[in-house]
C-alpha cells in the first residue's frame, strides 16, 4: 500500500466572476521511502498540492489517503492529531519561536502529543544530535545562522518519528553552501531513517538531490520522472 494516494484532486478558486483550477484532476501515488521533488513556477499548483498533503487545505473533489487513512473524512481535531503523528513540516522561513531555545523549539510537537517532560528533553536532544546541533541546545534562534535554524526545524520535524516529511522551499532563504549542507541532511534522513520526503522547490539544483521529480503546470502534473543523476548517489 502506498503511503500517499491522491486521486482526481480538483481545487477551484473564484476570482470575481471567473474561476480557475489550482489543481486540475491531479493524481499521484508515493511509496514509503521515496524522496520526491515537487517543481513548478509560481501559480503552477505545487503549493496548493503541498497544502493539501499537509491537510492545511482541502480540494473541492477527489480523494487523499495517507497510510490508508481517508484524510478528507476527518474533522479538524482528528487532522491535527494525524499531522502530529504522521507528518513533520519544514518551511522556508524556519518558523521557530524567537524567545525559545533550540531544545525547547524541538520539544514543541511532543508537548502537543502529551509526552512527559523528561522524555521530551531526551528525544529533543537526540534529534538535535542527528542534525549536528548537540552543542547548540540552549541557543536562541537569533544566536544561530540560517542553516542552523533550518537544522533545528528539521530536528523538530523528525522528533515524533513521523513517516512523512513535507518540506516547502526549505533552502529558499539559504546561501548555496548552506543549502547543500541542509540537503545532505534530507538525503541522510531518507537513506538512513527511511523517511518519505516530499520537497517543494523551484531550483533544479535542489531537485537533483531527490530520487523523483514531479513537475506541475497550470494545476496539472506535466511530468513525473525518476532522477537518474542525483547529486548524491544512493
Amino acid at each position: 500500500m502506498a503511503l500517499i494516494e491522491v486521486k482526481n484532486a480538483i481545487k477551484t478558486y473564484q476570482t470575481g466572476e471567473d474561476s480557475f483550477n489550482a489543481l486540475d484532476n491531479v493524481s499521484l501515488s508515493v511509496e514509503n521511502g521515496e524522496f520526491v521533488a515537487i517543481m513548478g513556477t509560481s501559480g503552477s499548483g505545487k503549493s496548493t498540492f503541498m497544502n493539501m498533503l499537509g491537510s492545511l487545505d482541502k480540494p473541492n473533489s477527489g480523494s487523499y489517503y495517507l497510510d490508508g487513512i481517508d484524510m478528507f473524512s476527518l474533522n479538524a481535531d482528528e487532522l491535527a492529531d494525524i499531522r502530529n503523528v504522521k507528518m513533520g513540516f519544514v518551511f522556508q522561513g524556519f518558523n521557530l519561536i524567537a524567545r525559545t531555545s533550540a531544545l525547547e523549539n524541538v520539544e514543541l510537537p511532543m508537548i502537543y502529543k502529551g509526552i512527559p517532560e523528561e522524555e521530551r528533553k531526551e528525544r529533543a536532544k537526540k534529534a538535535l544530535k542527528i542534525v549536528g546541533l548537540e552543542k547548540r541546545e540552549d541557543h536562541m534562534p537569533n544566536q544561530m545562522s540560517g542553516g542552523q535554524q533550518q537544522r533545528v526545524a528539521i530536528a523538530r520535524a523528525i522528533v515524533n518519528d513521523p513517516p512523512l516529511i513535507l518540506a516547502d522551499e526549505p533552502t529558499g532563504n539559504l546561501d548555496t553552501k548552506t543549502s547543500i549542507e541542509v540537503m545532505e541532511f534530507f538525503v541522510n534522513l531518507n537513506k538512513t531513517m527511511k523517511k518519505t520526503i516530499i520537497l517543494v522547490t523551484h531550483e533544479p539544483d535542489i531537485a537533483q538531490y531527490c530520487k523523483r521529480v514531479v513537475k506541475f503546470k497550470d494545476g496539472k502534473i506535466i511530468s513525473d520522472t525518476i532522477n537518474e543523476h542525483t547529486t548524491i548517489p544512493y
